[in-house]
């Protein structure tokens, strides 16, 4: 047998399950689930789409959660009998075995009590990511796009839904910006943690001399704005141009006037919209975006605001927040959290939910720091 002592381990399981449960209050969710299958059973549910999609996808992440949770406490339950039968029969493989369901457990344990970190107001929203290139050049046009190829990977691995809503791209190579969507429950409060400045160290693959090259890139994420919040913008506070979409597109995308840049003149900030075919389509979607905004935009200048009467002004978006080195040696390393990894080509093809993870649990702490100085 192992030197683990599974009895302690397995305790301390089913401690952290019970927690995880009582954080996520199960009659809560059942009472929910139950009303969200009874407005699912309408028989003029889909006469309103959009509304129809949002009660569909609550009511199968509800049910998703709660299956998790009890198919948790059953593999608790396995992994004990697993132990005991290991160890009746002196048994190595199957000790083996239970060793990788305790990590496994451990590792699905994790990801949960994670999730209940996430409380803040917007969390549960969809995500809006933009990802700018800054200063390196064709380098960090590449970088930017190296990132958002990154982020979709992710999604694709967590079957999250992704819609990428403007492009446009760098004249040699890469993307000059590129704003995408992230289509699922808790995924503004997953990737509200990757906004800031990143920044690549690599052997530059446009450099003929193979020098090595510094470039960064701008990640900004906001919520995706819902009917329900009230963000009223005055008509004569949009200035609207309609233009030809560039890059790559279908038969229809960019032969007409169709693309849609929309700038809130209070504020000059700029959202621009061509993944649509229609006008009107890419109207609407650049709207939202742009409430999604100035909502955050409202709520960064309350707290602001806020420090500033206490004394304490910081500034976050701009910070440096993450390397990723190529060269000379091989490591991503998130430089709030210290958090670090050895494979930056893992990194790349979306394996970041122990970054994301860490920028969590870093939050918290700078929340509750932040409350106890209040």
């Amino acid at each position: 047998m192992a030197t683990i002592d599974f009895t302690e381990e397995i305790q301390n399981l089913r401690t952290t399950l019970g927690s995880i449960e009582k954080v996520t209050d199960l009659d809560a969710l059942k009472a929910k689930i139950a009303d969200l299958e009874q407005q699912a059973s309408a028989p003029d549910l889909w006469d309103d789409v959009e509304n129809a999609q949002k009660v569909s996808a609550a009511l199968s992440h509800s049910q998703s959660e709660l299956r998790r949770i009890d198919d948790l406490s059953s593999r608790i339950d396995d992994l004990e009998v697993m132990v005991e039968l290991a160890a009746e029969e002196d048994d190595e493989e199957t000790a083996q075995e239970a060793e990788r369901e305790l990590s496994s457990i451990h590792r699905t344990l994790d990801e949960l009590e994670v999730r209940t970190l996430l409380s803040g107001e917007y969390d549960e929203r969809n995500a809006v990511v933009t990802i700018r290139a800054g200063a390196g050049g064709v380098d960090a046009a590449d970088f930017a796009e190296m990132l958002l190829r990154m982020y979709l990977r992710w999604a694709e691995r967590h079957e999250y839904a992704t819609k990428v809503m403007d492009t446009s791209y760098a004249e040699e190579a890469g993307l000059k910006s590129v704003t995408f969507e992230v289509s699922a429950p808790y995924a503004y409060g997953n990737l509200s943690v990757e906004g800031g400045t990143h920044r690549l160290v690599r052997i530059s693959p446009f450099d003929n001399q193979g020098r090595r090259q510094t470039s960064f890139a701008a990640v900004e994420v906001i919520p995706l704005i819902e009917s329900t919040d009230s963000v009223e913008i005055p008509d004569n506070d949009l200035k609207i141009d309609v233009f030809r979409s560039s890059g790559p597109g279908g038969q229809s995308v960019n032969t007409t006037d169709s693309a849609v840049r929309m700038t809130h003149l209070p504020t000059g900030t700029v959202v621009s919209m061509q993944d649509e075919k229609s006008q009107i389509q890419n109207r609407a979607a650049a709207l939202r975006v742009m409430q999604s905004r100035l909502l955050l935009l409202k709520k960064a200048e309350e707290a602001a605001e806020r420090k500033e009467l206490a004394g304490d002004v910081k500034a976050s978006w701009g910070d440096q927040m993450r390397s990723y080195v190529l060269n000379p040696y091989q490591m991503v390393k998130d430089l709030r959290t210290e958090h670090q990894e050895g494979n930056p080509s893992a990194v790349f093809d979306g394996e970041i939910d122990e970054l994301i993870e860490a920028g969590i649990r870093w939050r918290v702490g700078q929340q509750k720091a932040e409350a106890a100085e209040a």
